[in-house]
C-alpha cells in the first residue's frame, strides 16, 4: 500500500488536514432512536451495545470493535508492540468521545460539510496516493475500512477542523514585543546550533482540575515512566498512556529548533544523549515525558531555497466544471510539449493575476503558496512542465524555471518567529478549549454485559 494511505489510517486519519486534533467518527446514532434488545430467544442475534452515551449519541461497541480494529492492524504494520487490550480500547475510546464532542459542537453551530467539498477533499487524498477514487477504494476495502464509513469520518475531520479554526485559530494574536522575544531566544539558542528530534507522551489534565485528578494523572505519569525505565518501548507507552493527538504515531514530534521549544523541555533535555528519557515534566496543561530521539548541528546562517515558477490557472466556475478545467490544462500542456510560448499562453487562457506577466510568479519561497502547490513545484526539474493538478483555487499548469539558494531576511525571519508563536498560542488555546467542551458535555460509560 502506498506509504500515504498506510500513515492515514495508522493514525486512524488525522494527517488528512494537517490538523492537531485526532481523527473524527463516523456520525454516532442518536441516543432517542437507538434499539434496545428485550429478552432474546435462542438463535436470534443480540443488538448492538452501547459503550458510551455522548449528550443525545451514542458510540457502539461495533464502532469501537471497528476502530480497535483498524488501529492494532496499523500498529503492527508499524512494527509497534501492542499496549494491553483494555488500555488501548480505553484510549481510543476517549479519543471518539472527544472527537463526537467536537462533531457535535459543530453542527450545533451550524457547520456543515456538503458533498462537493466532501467529494474534492477525498480526490485530493487518491490524488496524494497516487491512485484513481475506483482504486483508493479498493485499497481502503482491502484494509478493512468501509468507504461509506470512511467517507463519513473525512466529513467529521472537515467539520471539526473549521471548527478549530473559527473557535480558536482565528482569536489567536502575536504581538510584535512578542515576536521581538522570540527573535531574541532564537538569536541566543542559535550559538548552540542544535536541532532535536523528539518523541513525548503527555497527561492531559482536564479544565480546572481537582487535587484528586492531578494526583490520578501524575501517577499516571509515573507508572508510564516506571514502565520506560524498565525498557519498554517508548511507541507502545505512548499508545498505552499518552493523551496527545500524535500518540498512536508514538508521539513523534520530529526535528525542532532548540530556540522553538519550551523551556522546561530545553533545560531538561539538555543533560541528556539520544535515547534518553526526561524525568516528569509539569505544564499548564499536564504531565509530559520527553524521549531525545537524536541530535544535530544545524547551520548558524539559515538559509532558504528559493523557486522561480510559472502557471496557468483555470478556475471552476458556472460553466467550467472540474473535468472541463482539467481536460483544458492538459490540452495546452500538449502545446507548450509541442514548442508553444509559455507566456503567451498564460496571457491568453489564465485566470490568475500573474497571466499579465506571462504567468510569472516570480521568486517563492517555502511556505509562501498553499500546500497542493509547494509540494507539486517540490516535486520537479528546473525547465519541468508538471501535469494538471488541484488546489483550493482551481486548477494548474506549473513549471519550475529555476531555483536558488538565500540568506533568510529580516523580514522573512519575523514572519517565521511569527508563525511558530501563533502556531503555539492555538495549540494551548486549542487543548483549553477542547477540555472546557469535554467538561460541558454529558458522557456516561457502559460497561460490557
Amino acid at each position: 500500500m502506498n506509504k500515504t494511505l498506510s500513515v492515514l489510517l495508522a493514525t486512524a486519519w488525522p494527517a488528512l488536514l494537517s490538523a492537531q486534533a485526532p481523527a473524527a467518527p463516523a456520525p454516532a446514532p442518536r441516543l432517542d432512536t437507538q434499539l434496545r434488545a428485550p429478552a432474546k430467544p435462542a438463535g436470534v442475534v443480540e443488538l448492538d451495545r452501547i459503550a458510551a452515551v455522548v449528550n443525545n449519541e451514542v458510540i457502539t461497541q461495533n464502532d469501537l470493535n471497528e476502530r480497535y480494529a483498524t488501529i492494532v492492524k496499523q500498529l503492527q504494520k508499524q512494527g509497534t508492540k501492542l499496549p494491553p487490550q483494555d488500555e488501548l480500547r480505553r484510549q481510543i475510546l476517549e479519543r471518539m468521545i472527544n472527537d463526537l464532542v467536537q462533531v457535535q459542537e459543530a453542527k450545533e453551530t451550524g457547520i456543515r460539510i456538503d458533498d462537493a467539498t466532501l467529494d474534492k477533499t477525498l480526490q485530493r487524498i487518491a490524488d496524494e496516493n497516487n491512485v484513481s477514487m475506483t482504486e483508493f477504494r479498493r485499497l481502503l476495502e482491502a484494509d478493512g475500512v468501509r468507504y461509506a464509513k470512511f467517507r463519513e469520518e473525512i466529513r467529521g475531520e472537515l467539520a471539526m477542523q473549521r471548527l478549530r479554526e473559527r473557535e480558536v485559530e482565528g482569536n489567536v494574536n502575536v504581538t510584535e514585543a512578542e515576536v521581538d522575544t522570540q527573535l531574541a531566544l532564537e538569536a541566543k539558542e542559535a550559538t548552540s546550533d542544535q536541532e532535536y528530534r523528539l518523541a513525548h507522551i503527555l497527561l492531559l489534565l482536564p479544565e480546572q482540575a481537582t487535587a484528586a485528578q492531578i494526583d490520578a494523572k501524575r501517577k499516571r505519569a509515573l507508572q508510564a515512566l516506571a514502565e520506560l525505565r524498565k525498557g519498554a518501548d517508548f511507541a507502545q507507552i505512548s499508545a498505552q498512556f499518552s493523551d496527545a493527538p500524535d500518540a498512536l504515531q508514538g508521539g513523534n514530534l520530529g526535528w525542532r529548533p532548540v530556540g522553538r521549544l519550551p523551556a522546561i523541555f530545553t533545560e531538561a533535555l539538555a543533560p541528556l544523549k539520544p535515547g534518553e528519557i526526561t524525568d516528569i515534566l509539569k505544564s499548564p496543561n499536564g504531565f509530559h515525558i520527553v524521549k531525545l530521539l537524536d541530535k544535530r548541528g544545524r547551520d548558524s546562517v539559515p538559509t532558504v531555497v528559493q523557486t522561480r515558477a510559472r502557471h496557468i490557472l483555470i478556475r471552476t466556475k458556472d460553466g467550467v466544471s472540474d473535468e472541463d478545467a482539467k481536460n483544458r490544462l492538459a490540452r495546452l500542456r500538449e502545446r507548450l510539449i509541442g514548442g508553444a510560448d509559455f507566456a503567451e499562453l498564460a496571457k491568453v487562457h489564465s485566470d490568475d493575476p500573474s497571466s499579465n506577466k506571462g504567468g510569472d510568479l516570480g521568486w517563492i519561497s517555502p511556505g509562501d503558496t498553499v500546500p497542493e502547490f509547494e509540494r507539486v513545484m517540490n516535486g520537479l526539474r528546473d525547465n519541468e512542465l508538471s501535469s494538471p493538478f488541484q488546489s483550493q483555487f482551481g486548477w494548474h499548469l506549473l513549471q519550475v524555471q529555476e531555483r536558488k539558494t538565500e540568506g533568510v531576511s529580516e523580514e522573512r525571519k519575523r514572519l517565521a518567529a511569527r508563525n511558530v508563536l501563533r502556531q503555539r498560542k492555538a495549540d494551548e488555546a486549542y487543548q483549553d478549549w477542547l477540555r472546557q467542551t469535554r467538561d460541558r458535555a454529558f458522557v456516561e460509560f457502559r460497561k460490557d454485559e
